[in-house]
């Protein structure tokens, strides 16, 4: 019988660029055992440059141009971790990211492209905007191209750049805002000078065609608001300036060490650094000192399978480098604003919407490789399995991680219903409220525990969230945490990466804890199936701590944070939920609740937090402890973005069916956003009934702190019920 394979080697991609978005994908289909994969990018999602243009001119939606980052690193088995590398230190073999420890790795791949800022042109940083990074400049260009549409803005343009990049821009550019617009190309010598004779002819047409000035000769000494300045005193009137003259590479790979050519990592054929067989490069940020080639996203595509290739070569010890070979030329379709290209190889001057039609088939073939992930097959059940198996696993969804992988309340009433009272004078509470409160001289101590199935690849930004969820239970009592003990089950890996990985883990803990005043002070580690993280946290109340108990009918109802947590991570798990979906989620679940609870906790009559049992579970437990019932506003009730759709699209964590039993003691209208009030949250916000004379007071104050609370509700008097209006 094989038992679990150990991971025993670090890979880290440095970048989401079109090569390691490939080797992702390849590697999803085909992984080597025993590896731990990590993609490093700051953002969620990567955008594809060869429909930037027709983004700009309004032929595609921004979506159709986005690699998503999540999704293809769940495929990859991969953790995601969303920050921008600073810099590589080599003899410890350590990536820094800022805000997190550093990133340990056995073999690195850098692939984070290049910019096409102008930080030696004067305003430009302040008045203009890079073609590169490409997210940065799609998002101003929707901004602009919104105000223009609406009057807000003149639609006149400026094009740093007369190259294949400035002038396509500039042509999509003026297709996007209409006949009206005013584009100007601004290159200091001659424009489109490395293409061919026939497709530099044909594009030149267009420009004039479209009534694009294009100013050959002319060089930028300034950006200024509303106008670029040129040498000789001349103006460029434009409320939209963009550059794309410029190929930069980022600065701090000038720290690592490694030979550079005009910044760009020096790579042989092996696309190994030809300093440190340990880190390969590809794509535009790799230099290839073998074979000299322009930067273009054909090179970084082709370079994949190589690259792909290599990587299981330096991580296993087995099999021999391939080299990467560069062929020449190759042919360049140039949109022409309209659906309309330009094709450039050996100077012919092709030109027509046929070449358009060839070029957006060419595209969308390669995103449909990222957008429609290849699904691998399910290993199948043995011959022979007891009674009931097939059906359990065909009925229920895939164990869902974070407080999705609870056991449900019903389940969990009946069996802490045999467990006796505290027999202890010190011991005050017994199951049922959020935490142990516990008596010390003449002060109350809270005492609780939390563990989280993981529901993330990353241990760092797990044991953030799981600190956080964990002293959820002692804000919500009203009380400051005190200490915390650590249980981690790590899966079966090397010594190495046992410490490599209870390093991460461990200061996540304490950075988290310390900003509370908490301290941690050990705890207990084994190795086991996956990784889980728990926390035992004790708290200190001055006051009774606040219970569960005592919501009075009258009283508002405020909720801290959105729902959704739950099934936005369950369809995460399942490969649905668009990167910008699950990176707001989790930013919203790594919010502490601290700040929030100190400011309620002496005005709230009652108070829990909302995790796995979801907010229509604990409001009901809130309302049987007070003998009360309440009502709340759908409409009132915050939901993280992007949950509710996929509410509708059928996702859920396995532990919705479970907590839709409360439904029995709830009047509502069913629909997906109803089906919110019962997802589980981890890291969920703080539900308090206060008096409704402090109530807006509070949610004025908790702004204030940059908490997003809500008034959800009310209670009134009562058999616990809850009743929910549209």
């Amino acid at each position: 019988m094989q038992g679990q394979i150990p991971l025993t080697r670090d890979l880290v991609l440095i970048g989401g660029g079109h090569t390691h978005a490939l080797v992702l994908r390849m590697w999803g289909m085909r992984p080597i055992p025993g590896v731990r994969l990590t993609l490093i990018s700051p953002e969620p999602t990567a955008a594809y440059s060869g429909m930037l243009p027709g983004h700009v001119a309004g032929h595609y939606p921004r979506e159709a141009l986005q690699i998503d980052l999540v999704r293809l690193a769940r495929h990859a088995g991969a953790r995601l971790i969303l920050g921008r590398a600073d810099g590589i230190d080599r003899a410890e073999r350590r990536i820094s990211v800022p805000g997190r420890p550093d990133v340990a790795f056995d073999v690195a791949s850098i692939d984070i492209g290049i910019t096409s800022d102008m930080p030696a042109l004067t305003g430009f940083a302040e008045h203009a905007v890079p073609a590169k990074p490409l997210d940065a400049f799609a998002d101003a260009w929707e901004a602009f191209a919104g105000r223009a549409a609406r009057g807000e803005a003149a639609p006149q343009v400026a094009v740093i750049g007369g190259g294949v990049a400035g002038v396509e821009l500039a042509l999509a550019a003026h297709h996007r805002l209409g006949p009206g617009a005013e584009v100007t190309v601004v290159e200091k010598d001659a424009a489109l000078a490395r293409i061919g004779g026939g497709a530099r002819r044909a594009l030149l047409a267009h420009l004039g065609r479209n009534g694009i000035t294009l100013r050959e000769g002319a060089r930028a000494v300034a950006v200024e608001p509303g106008a670029v300045r040129l040498d000789g005193g001349g103006r460029v009137e434009a409320a939209f300036i963009l550059g794309a003259a410029a190929t930069r590479p980022q600065g701090w790979l000038g720290d690592t060490g490694l030979v550079l050519a005009e910044g760009f990592v020096t790579v042989g054929p092996s696309l190994q650094s030809v300093s440190d067989p340990a880190i390969f490069a590809a794509g535009d940020i790799a230099h290839m000192d073998f074979a000299p080639r322009p930067k273009a996203g054909v090179y970084a595509v082709r370079q994949a399978p190589v690259l792909l290739h290599n990587l299981g070569v330096a991580l296993t010890g087995q099999g021999r480098m391939r080299s990467y070979r560069p062929q020449r030329d190759y042919l360049k379709l140039i949109s022409t604003g309209g659906k309309g290209a330009v094709a450039d190889k050996w100077g012919l001057p092709f030109d027509g919407p046929w070449l358009w039609r060839w070029k957006d088939r060419i595209d969308r073939r390669f995103m449909a490789m990222f957008h429609q992930l290849p699904q691998m097959p399910v290993p199948a059940l043995p011959a022979r399995v007891a009674a009931g198996v097939a059906e359990e696993l065909a009925s229920a969804r895939p164990m869902c991680g974070g407080c999705g992988a609870k056991v449900g309340q019903a389940e969990l009433k009946a069996a802490l219903a045999h467990l006796p009272r505290p027999a202890r004078p010190d011991v005050l509470s017994g199951p049922g409220d959020d935490a142990a409160i516990l008596t010390h001289g003449k002060g109350h101590q809270v005492l609780t525990t939390d563990h989280v199935r993981a529901f993330t690849e990353d241990p760092w930004i797990l044991a953030r969230i799981t600190a956080l969820h964990a002293m959820g239970d002692v804000w919500s009592m009203g009380a400051r945490p005190q200490a915390a003990l650590a249980q981690v089950i790590l899966p079966r890996m090397s010594a190495d990466l046992q410490a490599r990985t209870l390093t991460e883990i461990m200061e996540a803990a304490a950075d988290v804890f310390a900003a509370e005043g908490a301290d941690v002070v050990g705890g207990h580690t084994s190795l086991g199936a996956e990784l889980t993280v728990g926390f035992t946290v004790t708290g200190l109340a001055a006051q009774r701590p606040v219970t569960i108990a005592g919501a009075r009918p009258g009283d508002w109802l405020i909720l801290t944070k959105p729902l959704g947590t739950g099934v936005i991570l369950a369809a995460e798990m399942a490969g649905a939920a668009p990167g910008e979906v699950v990176a707001r989620a989790l930013a919203a679940m790594a919010r502490p609740q601290g700040a929030a609870a100190r400011l309620l906790a002496p005005e709230a009559h009652a108070m829990t937090d909302v995790t796995g049992f979801g907010l229509a579970g604990h409001l009901l437990a809130m309302l049987d402890a007070s003998g009360v019932a309440a009502r709340i506003s759908l409409a009132h009730v915050p939901v993280l973005p992007g949950a509710e759709a996929l509410a509708a699209e059928g996702h859920g964590s396995t532990l919705l069916p479970a907590n839709r039993g409360a439904m029995a003691r709830m009047f509502l209208t069913e629909g997906p956003r109803a089906d919110l009030l019962f997802d589980p949250q981890t890291a969920g916000g703080l539900l308090a009934a206060v008096p409704a004379g402090v109530a807006l007071d509070l949610v004025h104050r908790l702004r204030a702190t940059g908490e997003r609370p809500a008034v959800i509700g009310e209670v009134v008097a009562g058999t616990p019920f809850l009743t929910v209006e549209d």
